[in-house]
């Protein structure tokens, strides 16, 4: 029988009774709801539920200043400084192209949006969470020191929703993944033709949709010339390389409604049990080691030659991390990046279909 917003709360608190350093996303998940439905439950009180009216609201994200920007998914944590530039919006997709803030967002797959004020061992922590259709959570903004508080309660006020009623009755649940098509439905000769005549990397995804092709069943069929498996430990091999020699790199972390992008260096990183962590002043990473099931290493043809990333994938199939080496339009590819890739590229692996 489903829980009453007050009985879900109740349960929330008695396992940050037992355990008080429990986020929500894993309270969400022992107590089997939404990070949305338990966020909704505080209502009224620490939570303020905000119209969700994307293409006024994102614009005004630029008036809070200097903040941090966090976009993840089940297995890595994207945080990012700075102030929300040059934003762009449509009906379906809007992109934040700052030099330090750096999205690409998916409003058509949003639906609930709040401004959250929660205690912290700094005093209070306030934000504007914004989640998906399934209550997933999609991307947060987090007021810093030098975030203007003003702003954040224009905003707040401008766009408060009428309803505050606690909990939320009309999350959907998220579909099961689909499964690849079988590999004999391919037509891998056409496909591989197709990826050797790329001239963009952005003409990738809809490569692969002409193709009704997976990514990862993509990587397995290209062959080697265009991707190839390498061990697990890559992930933390290159960030650790990249620290060493200050390569500048792309990072990019996405959900079903978000991607974040961290372009330049990483400095200090920390391994803390099964998280590998960049822990820079702008920009930190978190990334669930345990939860890396295979990493390849791919490259895509451009009219400004080859692009090589290292993407990383969970035991679902699912993308966790990409890395790629810093680039910019007429610029071809780091060869520090590419020196970086080659340490990585020669052990021998074992592959998941």
């Amino acid at each position: 029988m489903k829980r009453t917003p007050q009985e879900l709360r109740n349960d929330w608190n008695s396992l940050v009774s037992i355990n008080k350093t429990l986020r929500i996303r894993d309270a969400a998940a022992q107590l089997g709801v939404s990070e949305a439905e338990l966020l909704s439950t505080q209502c009224g009180e620490t939570v303020t539920r905000l119209r969700p009216e994307w293409i006024a609201l994102l614009p005004r994200i630029k008036e809070l200043g200097y903040v941090m920007a966090l976009t993840r998914n089940d297995n890595c944590v994207h945080e990012r400084k700075g102030i929300y530039e040059d934003i762009r919006t449509g009906d379906n997709n809007a992109l934040v192209l700052g030099e330090d803030i750096d999205l690409r967002l998916f409003p058509s797959t949003w639906k609930y949006v709040y401004a959250v004020r929660e205690a912290s061992s700094h005093g209070e922590r306030k934000s504007i969470q914004i989640f998906d259709v399934h209550g997933g959570a999609v991307h947060k903004i987090y007021m810093t020191s030098q975030s203007d508080d003003e702003a954040y309660g224009n905003i707040v006020f401008e766009f408060m929703n009428h309803n505050q009623v606690q909990g939320e009755t009309d999350v959907t649940l998220a579909p099961e993944p689909k499964a690849d098509n079988p590999d004999s439905e391919i037509d891998v000769e056409n496909f591989r033709a197709a990826w050797s005549a790329l001239e963009d990397t952005h003409d990738f995804f809809p490569m692969l949709k002409r193709f009704n092709a997976g990514r990862l069943q993509a990587l397995r069929l290209a062959g080697n010339e265009w991707a190839y498996p390498v061990k697990n430990n890559a992930a933390r091999q290159i960030l650790t390389d990249a620290s060493e020699t200050q390569t500048p790199i792309m990072v990019f972390v996405a959900n079903r409604g978000a991607i974040q992008i961290h372009t330049g260096t990483v400095t200090k990183l920390l391994e803390t049990g099964p998280w590998f962590n960049v822990l820079d002043e702008k920009f930190n990473l978190h990334l669930r080691q345990s939860a890396i099931r295979s990493s390849w290493i791919v490259k895509k043809p451009t009219t400004e030659g080859i692009v090589t990333s290292l993407e990383v994938f969970d035991n679902n199939g699912d993308m966790i991390v990409q890395f790629f080496g810093k680039r910019k339009p007429g610029i071809p590819e780091l060869q520090e990046w590419r020196n970086i890739l080659e340490k990585v590229s020669h052990s021998e692996v074992e592959v998941y279909a």
